[in-house]
Parts: structure tokens; C-alpha cells; sequence
């Protein structure tokens, strides 16, 4: 039955596949604005990164690794963009209000901030160790809670501010692997229903965006070939993306967090928005076999 149905939806995918994900024109809609960004050295807030400048942003964003972070800056001043890379890691509360505070101080304000910065663990329950289990909840959960204590402040005096946060489609479907990851992006979504009711009589909306599965080096299984990485995700998307049947790309999910941005959206806080390509309306079956899949 299922090697039917994955014949069935290849054929499906194939044609999706064909067109190709829509990309958004930039309209400026951003001008002057400052954007925080956490978590932007790669795929998705890499992606988001570009959209914003593109969009006239003014960019702050932090990461770990300051070679990634480093030719993000080039890439969008390249292209003509505002963008300033600092170093941060968002599990030391140090080190997330010095690079808040440094945004601030750089661009004179804080409008819009994207708390994205997450990773995985790709494990059963009684394989994960305790110190793999903290990274995790340290980095996804705490993270967010640290960014949004030190970014509320600033929009608190401002009198305005959006926070959007990155959960993931796996906060509600999961698989047997992902019980660290799941748990901590499901209390993602704990925390910013709370500060949406918070903060929005003081002119400040909060939302997550909860994305599939998309092509970045996150999920890329290490040591696979490009050609075994492409087989592979002919065969995960007709078992788990139930709707459009592919992976997203990384410009996908950021030109949904772009949108979701857009004053357009005035009258959304405390919303959980899924942009998973239909993989929370289905079933998901988990990976195809013979392979293993380190977190989505």
C-alpha cells in the first residue's frame, strides 16, 4: 500500500516539482526598519536575512560561527544591502542582551525581530544524553525566552515591536526520533502565546511561523552525497509532505516570515502559522527505509 501511494505522489511531486517554489519580488515594504535576527549564519534566517535587506531592512543578526556569519554580511552589502553580523550564541544570557543590546545601538532602533536560532537531536528517548537533551532545550527553548526578555524592553520604550519565532511542523507531528526536538519547539509555541497576551496593549505583536521540512544543511545528512541527498528527498516528500508533496526551499519559509511582517498583518498576535506544505493536515509517516533523518 505504501509503495503505491509513494508511486502515486512521486508523480505528483514530479509536477510540483517541475515549477518550482514562487519567489517574492522585493517591494521595499521595509525601508528603514531594523530587523534582529537570530540563528542567520544558514538556511532559513540566512534566507530570511537576505529577503529583509532586499526588502530596504536594516539587518542585525548573530550566529556561532563567524565565518558563516561573516560572509552572510558580504553577500547582502554586495547586493546592496544594510547588514551587521555579531557574534552570539543564544544559550548564554550574556551574550543574547550584549547582542540585542549592540542592534539597538548600532541602528537606533529595534522593529521587527526573528527569533530563529535552533538545532536538533536526532534520537530515541533512551539514546539521547542528558547533555544533548539541555543543548537542545537550551538552544530552542531558552534561546527564545532569553531573545524576547532582552528585545521587549527596547520595544516596550519604542512603543511598538513584532517578534516572530521559529517552531516547527514537528511540534505537532513527530516522529520517534525527535522527542528532544519536538519538546522544544512545542514550548516554543508555549511562550509566545503568553507574551502575545502580554505585551499587545503596549503596541507589540508576537507570533511563531512553524515550518516543514526544508532543504538546509539542518537536516542534511552528513556524509551523503548530493546525488543520495536528491534521492533521498524524492523518496521523504510523497510519505511526509502530504500537501505539495516536496521539501521546502529555505527562501519559502522566509518569504512566509517576510509576509507575516507586513503591517498588512496588524491585527495578528498569539498565532501559530503553519508552513509546512500540508505535512500537519496529513499523517506523517516518518523517514523512508534505510535512512535516518537528524531533526526537521
Amino acid at each position: 500500500m505504501v509503495a503505491g501511494m509513494a508511486g502515486t505522489a512521486a508523480t505528483a511531486a514530479a509536477t510540483v516539482a517541475a515549477a518550482g517554489p514562487a519567489q517574492a519580488k522585493p517591494r521595499r515594504r521595509f525601508e528603514g526598519k531594523v530587523v534582529l535576527i537570530t540563528g542567520a549564519t544558514s538556511g532559513i534566517g540566512r534566507a530570511t536575512a537576505k529577503l529583509f535587506a532586499a526588502e530596504g531592512a536594516k539587518v542585525a543578526f548573530c550566529g556561532r560561527r563567524e565565518k558563516l556569519g561573516a560572509e552572510v554580511e558580504r553577500e547582502i552589502r554586495r547586493a546592496g544591502g544594510k547588514a551587521t553580523y555579531i557574534k552570539a550564541d543564544v544559550r548564554v544570557p550574556e551574550q543574547v542582551k550584549s547582542f540585542v543590546d549592540r542592534v539597538v545601538s548600532t541602528y537606533g532602533a529595534l522593529d521587527i525581530a526573528f527569533n530563529n536560532a535552533g538545532i536538533g537531536a536526532g534520537k530515541v528517548p533512551h539514546e539521547l544524553s542528558v547533555a544533548e537533551w539541555d543543548d537542545v532545550h537550551h538552544t530552542n527553548t531558552r534561546g527564545v525566552f532569553l531573545s524576547i526578555k532582552y528585545e521587549i524592553p527596547h520595544m516596550l520604550k519604542a512603543g511598538h515591536g513584532l517578534i516572530i519565532c521559529t517552531s516547527s511542523s514537528t511540534a505537532e507531528v513527530v516522529r520517534s526520533t525527535s522527542s528532544a526536538y519536538s519538546s522544544s519547539k512545542r514550548a516554543v509555541d508555549g511562550i509566545v502565546r503568553p507574551a502575545a497576551l502580554a505585551y499587545g496593549s503596549k503596541g507589540i505583536r508576537v507570533n511563531s511561523i512553524m515550518p516543514g521540512t526544508t532543504d538546509t544543511p539542518f537536516i542534511r545528512i552528513p556524509g551523503m552525497s548530493d546525488a543520495d541527498w536528491e534521492r533521498f528527498k524524492r523518496a521523504y516528500a510523497p510519505l511526509n509532505i502530504d500537501g505539495l508533496l516536496r521539501i521546502a526551499e529555505p527562501e519559502e519559509i522566509a518569504n512566509a516570515v517576510v509576509a507575516l511582517a507586513d503591517p498588512a498583518f496588524s491585527y495578528m498576535t498569539g498565532a501559530v502559522v503553519p508552513v509546512n506544505g500540508g505535512s500537519t493536515a496529513g499523517r506523517e509517516m516518518d523517514v523512508p527505509p534505510g535512512f535516518g533523518l537528524p531533526g526537521t
